[in-house]
């Protein structure tokens, strides 16, 4: 006797052959068989009508990482159809952590993952997993070791080289994740302390990374102006390494770079071409969110928050960035404007959630101040605990980057605030403005990127189809009326069309309705030899 059987679904398997009609029987966590017509008895019977059924999608960038611990529900996710979220992105995350470094990680993170209050208990990345684990989650979650917490605890957050012993033990830290759980290494090449590396701690680490089984999740040095060399740079460590390359939420940043996106996935398809394994993951906007301390040098960042905190106290600090945000030479990545940030949350102290909304233009005209002042004031007041949406990209460019068959979906999701609308609404905006409304990839394709490419990448090799004996993660949608609801300005709001959602066999969403089902599992590094098929079945 099956526990579920869905009847007579249209089904798009995640291998990108087209939709088939069948019926899909469920016996515990498991799929247990497709087939075209299913007589057998079970306790609950779907009748899909129209409804298209998809294996759950997988977020390859998630920053629950800290909502979790106080939101495992988390409903922005069960109510998109994401049954799967792999965290620890950027290189930040809360684990590992030592005991010097926790205040200074807490605070770096509390624009970046939202505010967690609790004690945090664990210290290594394995006590993190149990932890979780402990805390029965409503979707499945997978960790990368974050490559700033691995750097802090060995060297520190000062803007400099490390010696061969720390990138040693940089090294051997990242190999002890791994063997607790975590699936990849991730780097945030704009966010200290990471982005003071070079070549050899690289190369040092991603051995380590690859002889586990494991990939790079790289925030590259530029998305704009030097996008080509930033790629070339991380393409060269893992073409040294043997490690696979996952750039993350690629986009082309800064009018002045627009349409450059025809000479990245060249670069990448010669890339793929000569043996390195690369992939990438997108969510579909034009705008992206981050921390509003990304608008400040990199230089001013040397020793973490509270000594860029402390800087940007000084007039002559304040003089530099303006000179950098003026200079067509500066190192710094400064193609943007005031107006395209618009601040996203800004709570902690209670005394400016009004801005949250406004753009930098809009309040430093309300204050009577230079934007400069404003952002620089704004992130003291508020310990650094500010978030922002910036406008960057084109239409063009997101359009031709998704087509590209190596696209995973991701929603790179900030809490807090407004948000980005992606917290609720990447996957199906997918689905709705660039399959149904725009025809920039077929419903066939589009589940392909959001389920099979990303389950493959992170060698989950029992999700992402449809087929006897995978794991029961499923969305039930109605491609006909699947819609991203929320906008910049009300971004709090669940998509339409998603009818029911599976994680491990149980029901969390059910006819629109969250059942307060938390099925999650943690899902942890698999075995060398197993991950090691994941590279074939790419290519």
């Amino acid at each position: 006797m099956f526990d579920t059987v869905i009847k007579n679904a249209r089904i798009a398997d995640g291998t990108g052959t087209p939709i088939y009609k069948a019926d899909v029987g469920i016996i515990q966590d498991k799929i247990a068989t497709v087939r075209h017509t299913l007589t057998e008895e079970a306790h609950k019977v779907i009748s899909a009508g129209e409804l298209v059924i998809s294996p759950g999608f997988i977020d390859i960038h998630s920053h629950n990482d800290a909502q979790l611990l106080f939101d495992p529900d988390l409903k922005s996710c069960i109510h998109q159809g994401v049954t799967t979220v792999l965290m620890g992105q950027d290189g930040l995350s809360v684990a590992p952590i030592d005991d010097e470094n926790l205040p200074l990680m807490r605070k770096k993170l509390s624009g970046l993952l939202g505010k967690f209050d609790g004690e945090w208990s664990w210290r290594s990345m394995g006590d993190y997993l149990d932890f979780v684990e402990k805390t029965n989650v409503s979707v499945n979650t997978a960790m990368c070791v974050p490559h700033s917490n691995v750097r802090a605890m060995v060297h520190g957050w000062e803007a400099t080289p490390c010696t061969p012993d720390e990138i040693r033990k940089m090294a051997e830290l990242t190999a002890r994740c791994m063997d607790e759980g975590a699936i990849a290494f991730s780097t945030g090449l704009i966010y200290p302390p990471a982005m003071y590396a070079g070549k050899e701690e690289f190369i040092a680490i991603l051995r380590v990374v690859a002889a586990k089984g494991g990939f790079l999740q790289v925030h590259l040095r530029s998305e704009g102006k030097w996008l080509l060399e930033s790629i070339d740079e991380v393409a060269s460590y893992c073409k040294a390494t043997g490690c696979p390359l996952q750039l993350t939420h690629l986009k082309v940043f800064g009018k002045v770079n627009w349409g450059k996106s025809e000479l990245v996935l060249e670069k990448i398809d010669a890339l793929r071409s000569d043996g390195l394994d690369v992939m990438f993951d997108q969510y579909p906007y034009t705008a992206g969110s981050t921390m509003l301390d990304a608008c400040i040098p990199p230089w001013h960042h040397s020793g973490g928050t509270i000594k860029m905190l402390s800087r940007l106290s000084s007039p002559e600090v304040r003089d530099d960035i303006r000179k950098a945000m003026a200079d067509p030479e500066s190192p710094w990545e400064n193609s943007f404007a005031w107006d395209d940030i618009i601040i996203a949350t800004a709570s902690q102290s209670g005394n400016n959630v009004w801005m949250e909304g406004l753009s930098i233009t809009q309040i430093a005209a309300k204050l009577e101040k230079d934007p400069v002042d404003t952002v620089a004031d704004l992130l003291i007041e508020e310990e650094d605990a500010v978030t922002m949406i910036r406008i960057y990209g084109c239409e063009e460019d997101v359009k031709r980057i998704m087509r590209h068959p190596a696209m995973c979906g991701c929603t790179d999701g900030i809490i807090g605030g407004k948000p980005h609308p992606r917290v609720y609404s990447a996957f199906p905006r997918i689905l709705a403005r660039y399959v149904r409304e725009q025809k920039i990839l077929s419903i066939e394709g589009a589940i392909r990127r959001m389920t099979c490419n990303p389950a493959r990448r992170m060698g989950l090799f029992d999700r992402g189809i449809i087929r006897p004996g995978m794991k029961a993660d499923l969305v039930l949608f109605n491609s006909d009326s699947i819609c991203d609801l929320g906008a910049y300005e009300s971004p709090h709001q669940y998509p339409s069309g998603i009818e029911y959602v599976f994680v491990n066999g149980k029901i969390a969403l059910e006819k629109g309705i969250y059942k307060n089902i938390r099925a999650g599992e943690v899902l942890k590094r698999r075995c060398e030899k197993a991950c090691k098929k994941r590279s074939v079945f790419l290519k």
